[in-house]
């Protein structure tokens, strides 16, 4: 069975969090059994186990040891092998491709596209919404060259970001809903309420969009969604409630959905985000033009 560079990633994750559980949610955003399969499987390919399960923490077996430096100079060699080929499309190319999740508005993309015609004169950019099941926002494959989304990201280090401007978050209520007619709502209020969730791959966006980094125990999940359309879609037939930013409270209003400041819970984020190592000349400008127009430091 051949192994793929994903096998690798996902060994050297548990490899530097000596958890599957950190390595799941906090580097590669992915469920827990989901990576102790693809673990198994590569252990199977190897003939020989990787890591000794019966600790904790999880550690190196003999064979882990020797192929943790193997494995790590062959995803650094895949992604610059990927990088050249980036680099080789660029060198033909006058357009950039961003990724995006929900709508980006607040005037952004305008006074971003106005910025780089000065500088990049020729240059346009072309748009692709991705869904919340990729936490990396398409960065991970080549359809993607920098996207704008709400963080968390993957923090495995193939991305890097920058933030461009802060949002409270708000809830997103049926009209007919007990809490709609509050001018504010404390989110102890609606710790109990179903929640409309991203999809577990979603990892730790999912959790931040669920508030559950401000609970004592996990939401109550009425369904699960991939985009904002079936998330207000799910809100306006009463399936559940959800968290959004201010922002997009306001972008995104509908017909029999009230959406409410809530207090008690830390701000959201929304970040310009790239592949650490992608030093073209379009992707800087893009990255530099994001943060000058939001007023963000460069």
């Amino acid at each position: 069975m051949d192994v793929q560079v994903r096998d690798l990633r996902y060994f050297v994750a548990v490899a530097e969090e000596l958890s599957f559980t950190r390595a799941a949610s906090d580097q590669l955003f992915v469920s827990q059994p989901t990576l102790s399969k693809q673990i198994r499987q590569l252990e199977l390919s190897l003939r020989t186990p990787l890591f000794e399960r019966d600790r904790r923490p999880v550690t190196l077996t003999a064979a882990g040891r020797a192929l943790l430096p193997h494995a790590r100079r062959m995803i650094e060699q895949w992604q610059g092998a990927q990088q050249a080929v980036i680099d080789a499309v660029a060198s033909q190319e006058t357009s950039l491709t961003v990724g995006f999740q929900t709508s980006i508005g607040r005037g952004l993309i305008p006074a971003v596209i106005a910025t780089m015609e000065k500088l990049l004169p020729g240059w346009r950019l072309q748009f692709r919404q991705v869904t919340w099941a990729d936490p990396p926002v398409g960065l991970a494959g080549s359809d993607v060259e920098v996207a704008i989304a709400w963080l968390p990201v993957p923090t495995s280090g193939d991305f890097s970001h920058k933030v461009i401007t802060r949002e409270d978050r708000w809830v997103a209520l049926p009209t007919s809903h007990r809490l709609a007619n509050r001018p504010i709502v404390s989110f102890e209020d609606l710790a109990d309420e179903p929640f409309i969730a991203l999809p577990p791959t979603a990892g730790a966006l999912r959790e931040f969009w669920l508030g559950n980094d401000h609970r004592r125990t996990p939401a109550r999940i009425a369904t699960m969604v991939e985009t904002a359309e079936e998330t207000f879609e799910a809100v306006t037939s009463g399936v559940g409630i959800v968290l959004l930013s201010a922002g997009n409270a306001e972008i995104y209003r509908r017909e029999n959905v009230t959406c409410r400041p809530v207090t008690g819970l830390s701000p959201s984020e929304l970040a310009v985000i790239w592949r650490t190592g992608d030093q073209r000349e379009a992707v800087r400008v893009f990255v530099d033009a994001c943060c000058l127009c939001t007023g963000a430091s460069l």
